[in-house]
């Protein structure tokens, strides 16, 4: 499985403030100046600082010499070890902070990247997510030993680090993210057990939304507070704004007035609706102050008690109003609202003192327990219509969690109306292209002038084009206008670049060849084929491919002691079919691949997502090859006897050694590249494809 040791530092407030994926990207920049004498000068430092991310916009290299140069007199030529470039990474992003006048305010509380300097946590937030777990999970047949958790202590982060009540918390924020039957769920768990379940709560949280990018496998097996409550906060609010937009909540059409507001209620982020929801049952009610967010325009409990006396006048108190006291009408406010059904999560206190993420927790429950709307058939229908088909809607949430997962600076929350000024493409284009966008030429939102908004996606489709992406008589026009054809046309495009980039990047031996899908798809049948099986494929849209059973084999051939057979149905039904591709989703997130398609997609064989699919298993299964060379002994030759099972119960034989032990070089040489087959790569059937030729009815 993948590695998961991290990097050592001897001064642990030093360590505290990094998480293990930032050292391991820091040691390899370190050791990437090394001279031919194995050392690194302070003078060596301005030339990589100045090309690391979180400088690259605040510094030249002038600029960081000068720092590095002070006092005065500091020789540029003296030896640091790599815990002095740490601290001189911290000195530098302490400085690029105030230069800023402190940490920007995220698009969306989703953003929650993690900031190394701000190691706080909120007790109160702390108590309000620990209440929320022992209610949802509370009666968990595994965990139930382990609840009701103790707010005081540092039990959750204790219980958190094996992973289960991660991947159980996901689950009940978005049902069905997670087949707990790929859990690792046991008392005494080894560390690969661990890894296993802290790698499937990763890439499973990316999958619903949250942003993960700065957090890593070791730093969940340590438990480390500050990362494991970021994580949980992220994850409990995408349960409680799971219900606010239209297609889950058609009422809240109620809150706008015409076809046009209609689009912009569906473009807002959950919490921008849900503060819309406030306002217009506090306008209803009299209040005349707008609330604009979830801290100071609450803090003295007004607004709460004229939005409660609207949704449930039958336990409304006069009193609430008269109070003069902020405190006690908060304790008033909190009484209506546990006579209305809503459990007490949050105090006076932090009503009164301004906790935005307890507010925003309280008016989401509030909404949950009596949002107000009416069912105006005439708007709801209109809502209807205004809605994506099934098949846009699910490609749409491919590409918009994929695009969150790059960590990119702008949070996508609509992909149709959030990519139509171009500049959230062009974040992607220099994630994956480096080098490729002229930011001089770009205009970063909010765009007031619409010619700008054409020169972003201009830029966006000029850039595609030099990657070579099929865009015949497309302009940048088309995706300010918010074609949705064709910007789901070029986003899978360049999710498929990335994805044969990083393929490319591992076949360090074929002489630097591009690599089709038809390399993916003869991979992957010989990866079958050489563990004895007779499975096989013909393409990525072969209907055999619906009942899972190949994705299965092809996983357990890349790793065997990873498909437990005896779950494993014949997928001769729908259920069947459903709980196989339900059972791959989750397999290959815990072995440590990247996905964002879901059962129907597997079930349906959708070509595009199947493609995904099959790139990250190789992608995983070649850079395993590379790195746990390098490393330590495969897990295969340490796992405990009860998990060898799994793989002893499979129903075809593996032929011992055979490939699983052949280095990146022999991989690579056994797949057959041929350029001139160009009617084997399968992307040129696509449907998208006929779409950006042109050929759009």
């Amino acid at each position: 499985m993948s590695k998961f040791e991290g990097v050592v530092v001897s001064d642990q407030w030093l360590q505290s403030q990094f998480t293990q994926v930032e050292l391991r990207s820091l040691k390899s920049k370190f050791n990437s100046i090394k001279n031919q004498n194995g050392k690194v000068t302070i003078g060596d430092l301005p030339a990589v600082m100045v090309k690391l991310k979180a400088f690259r916009e605040m510094y030249n290299e002038e600029e960081i010499r000068g720092i590095l140069g002070e006092p005065p007199g500091t020789d540029m030529n003296n030896e640091i070890d790599f815990e002095s470039f740490l601290r001189t990474y911290l000195n530098l992003q302490g400085r690029a902070t105030a230069k800023q006048g402190g940490t920007e305010n995220s698009s969306s509380f989703l953003k929650a990247t993690t900031t190394t300097l701000l190691h706080t946590i909120s007790e109160s937030e702390k108590s309000s997510y620990v209440t929320h777990i022992n209610i949802y999970l509370g009666d968990d047949p595994f965990l139930k030993q382990y609840l009701p958790l103790d707010p005081a202590t540092n039990d959750l982060f204790d219980l958190a680090k094996d992973g289960v009540l991660l991947c159980k918390l996901i689950n009940v924020a978005v049902p069905g993210t997670i087949d707990e039957r790929a859990i690792n769920a046991k008392r005494n768990l080894t560390l690969w057990e661990r890894n296993e379940n802290h790698t499937l709560c990763l890439n499973s949280a990316k999958a619903i939304g949250c942003t993960v990018v700065n957090i890593g496998t070791q730093d969940l097996v340590e438990g480390r507070p500050y990362l494991v409550f970021g994580l949980i906060s992220q994850i409990i609010k995408i349960q409680l704004l799971a219900d606010l937009n239209l297609k889950k909540t058609p009422q809240l059409v109620e809150l706008v007035d015409d076809s046009q507001e209609v689009e912009e209620l569906l473009s807002l982020p959950p919490e921008k609706v849900l503060l819309k929801w406030m306002n217009f049952h506090l306008e209803k009610g009299g209040y005349k102050k707008p609330v604009k967010n979830f801290s100071s325009d609450l803090k003295d409990a007004e607004a709460y008690a004229y939005l409660l006396n609207v949704l449930a006048p039958e336990h409304c108190s006069p009193s609430t109003l008269d109070t003069k006291d902020p405190y006690e009408r908060a304790k008033l406010v909190l009484d209506h609202a546990e006579k209305m059904g809503c459990k007490r999560y949050l105090t006076p206190k932090d009503i009164v003192e301004g906790s935005s993420n307890l507010n925003l927790a309280f008016v989401a429950q509030i909404f949950h327990q009596r949002s107000g709307l009416s069912t105006d058939s005439r708007k709801m229908s209109y809502a209807e219509i205004m809605t994506d088909d099934v098949q846009t809607s699910r490609e749409e949430r491919c590409f918009r969690l994929w695009i969150n997962s790059l960590g990119v600076a702008t949070y996508v929350n609509n992909v149709f109306e959030d990519v139509r000024n171009g500049w959230v493409i062009l974040e992607v284009l220099d994630r994956v292209s480096p080098g490729s966008v002229q930011w001089k030429q770009a205009t970063k939102p909010p765009i007031k002038m619409p010619f700008r908004k054409v020169e972003n996606c201009n830029q966006v489709i000029k850039i595609g084009k030099q990657l070579k992406f099929s865009l015949v008589n497309v302009a940048g026009n088309d995706i300010v206008q918010g074609n949705k054809k064709l910007i789901l046309a070029f986003l899978w495009q360049l999710m498929r670049y990335t994805m044969l980039q990083l393929l490319k990047n591992l076949r360090s031996h074929s002489q630097g060849k591009e690599i089709t899908d038809a390399d993916i798809l003869k991979w992957a049948n010989r990866k079958v084929k050489s563990t004895g099986r007779t499975s096989h494929i013909e393409s990525f849209k072969d209907k055999s491919l619906s009942n899972g059973i190949f994705f299965l084999e092809l996983l357990s051939a890349v790793e065997p002691r990873v498909v437990n057979w005896n779950l494993v149905t014949k997928g001769e039904s729908d259920d069947e079919k459903r709980l196989n591709a339900t059972y791959i989703i989750s397999v290959a997130r815990k072995l440590g691949c990247s996905i964002f398609l879901l059962p129907e997609d597997i079930m349906e064989v959708n070509q595009k997502m199947i493609l995904t699919l099959a790139a990250s298993i190789m992608y995983w299964s070649l850079q395993q090859q590379t790195e746990d060379a390098d490393s330590f002994p495969s897990p295969a030759s340490t796992v405990t006897t009860a998990t060898s099972t799994a793989s002893d119960a499979s129903p075809a034989p593996s032929i011992s050694g055979e490939d699983e032990i052949s280095s990146l070089g022999g991989e690579v040489s056994n797949l057959s590249i041929d350029d001139g087959t160009s009617d084997t790569t399968f992307s040129s059937q696509f449907e998208y494809e006929g779409v950006l030729n042109g050929d759009e009815p």
